[in-house]
């Protein structure tokens, strides 16, 4: 299976692709998408549309896996990335992937088998499962790399229910 992990925003998208079978991962791509503030927020929507599009085109994935939105305190920011979180999954409803979403909570859960673990600790674990010779950068990378491996994790469990209760 191929897992697109996508961690939204504006300004910076992060995006990792991995392969997983037979519980090992193989990391295909990872990167970030950037939009500069000169352009504005319809442009910069635009170029994140394009830049998911043309990533699932050259990669091919089964899924993408996104994270919700968070917000604490900042309404203003968090309306903001869930206009680029709602892009990607656009670009990647209409090329017909099928888009699982998962929280903070989960990712964190699933990655270092503690919800309230910190972002260092995540970046550390994506670093160890994924054998990559050091943590990506910027963060919203490592993220969207976590998200994709939360997802792995996820769907071998739902795939041994669903399994479990055609045998019964």
């Amino acid at each position: 299976m191929i897992i697109l992990g996508i961690d939204p925003g504006v300004a910076i998208t992060g995006y990792g692709a991995v392969s997983y079978e037979g519980n090992k991962f193989k990391v295909i791509e990872y990167s970030a998408i950037l939009t500069g503030p000169e352009l504005d927020l319809s442009q910069r929507l635009l170029k994140i549309s394009n830049e998911i599009t043309h990533i699932v085109k050259r990669i091919d994935p089964d899924v993408m896996a996104v994270e919700e939105l968070f917000f604490n305190k900042n309404i203003k920011t968090a309306l903001t990335v869930g206009h680029g979180r709602g892009v990607a999954m656009l670009a990647a409803a209409i090329q017909g992937l099928p888009v699982y979403e998962y929280t903070p909570l989960q990712v964190k859960q699933a990655v270092a088998g503690y919800g309230r673990a910190d972002k260092p600790q995540i970046q550390q674990m994506v670093k160890t499962l994924l054998c990559l010779p050091k943590v990506p950068k910027p963060d919203d990378v490592a993220d969207a790399l976590a998200v994709a491996i939360c997802h792995a994790h996820s769907a071998v469990l739902l795939d041994k229910l669903r399994k479990n209760r055609e045998e019964r």
